[in-house]
């Protein structure tokens, strides 16, 4: 059982499963789990480590549409370097700051591969669920597409060559900023909403499923990053990575026609319309084509 059917399988044992984060009485909670071998290749330092794995719940609490409280993190480590434990609680506070939000603290274990679960938590007394879109609607995604994908080939030249340019420009690009404050700013007009850690090819089919909706998107419309377009060999394959590679943390979000240019006067950061929320039973496609199901797996 690969992690999408036993996430399907606990949706029909939990009521409160099946959107981004749980709510219970306004409270926004969340938690994830990152492991060293599988989302922090060779070059991430501790302080990106420590930013993006809270950030990652950061942005599971932005997708309700909801103002980040606090978060904590269990820190798990062969051994307990001092200036790896600091740079990582420091990292993690920093993308705290970053969205009004305080790291709190957390846990300490020992273990045999670096591993780390975080907890975010928030408020809002009126969440957007997946669950929304209606045809007529059009899908949108805020900020670019396709920063992880560029990070990730960066490390490994950097690790390859040991070229110093290479990895710290990989290091900033893997500290996202959760898009909490989109979030809250998209809430009172979004209809479904998510983030994009799975890809936006699989983020489409979540929200579709739990819509009861499709989509047809535009290719030329996703908002690629520059920096995926620079270690891409085609437009071809950078598109690709964009849609499919996830970890981007990004919003996608459906919204009313008529509220688009509301929305975006009111945004500090850019909202990209890549297509429409369609029937059914048209299914998802991309430039007339069906658009397969690919993304992160864990």
């Amino acid at each position: 059982m690969d992690e999408r059917a036993a996430l399907a399988l606990l949706e029909r044992e939990l009521e409160a499963a099946g959107d981004d984060a749980a709510v219970v009485d306004g409270l926004v909670i969340t938690t994830d789990m990152l492991h060293e071998r599988t989302d922090f290749p060779a070059g991430t330092t501790r302080y990106t480590a420590g930013w993006r794995a809270v950030g990652a719940s950061l942005s599971d609490v932005a997708a309700m549409g909801a103002e980040a409280t606090a978060a904590v993190a269990a820190y798990a480590a062969p051994e307990f370097d001092p200036e790896e434990l600091l740079a990582f609680v420091r990292g993690a506070s920093d993308v705290c700051e970053r969205v009004g939000s305080e790291y709190v603290g957390g846990d300490l274990d020992g273990h045999d591969e670096f591993t780390v679960t975080t907890t975010a938590i928030g408020r809002t007394d009126d969440p957007v669920p997946r669950s929304g879109a209606t045809p007529g609607d059009v899908v949108c995604v805020t900020g670019t597409l396709g920063r992880s994908a560029a990070a990730l080939e960066l490390f490994d030249r950097g690790t390859r060559r040991e070229d110093s340019d290479a990895l710290e420009r990989a290091n900033e690009l893997f500290r996202f900023e959760p898009r909490v404050a989109a979030g809250r700013t998209l809430a009172p007009y979004a209809t479904a909403m998510m983030d994009s850690s799975d890809g936006l090819a699989r983020s489409l089919h979540q929200l579709a499923d739990a819509s009861g909706c499709g989509f047809a998107v535009d290719s030329e419309t996703v908002p690629i990053d520059d920096a995926l377009y620079k270690v891409a060999t085609t437009d071809d394959e950078a598109l690709e990575r964009a849609t499919t590679f996830g970890e981007d943390f990004e919003l996608v979000v459906t919204i009313p026609e008529d509220a688009l240019e509301t929305v975006r006067s009111s945004l500090a950061v850019s909202l990209s319309v890549i297509g429409s929320v369609t029937a059914g039973e048209e299914g998802i496609t991309m430039d007339g084509e069906a658009l397969e199901d690919r993304g992160y797996t864990h």
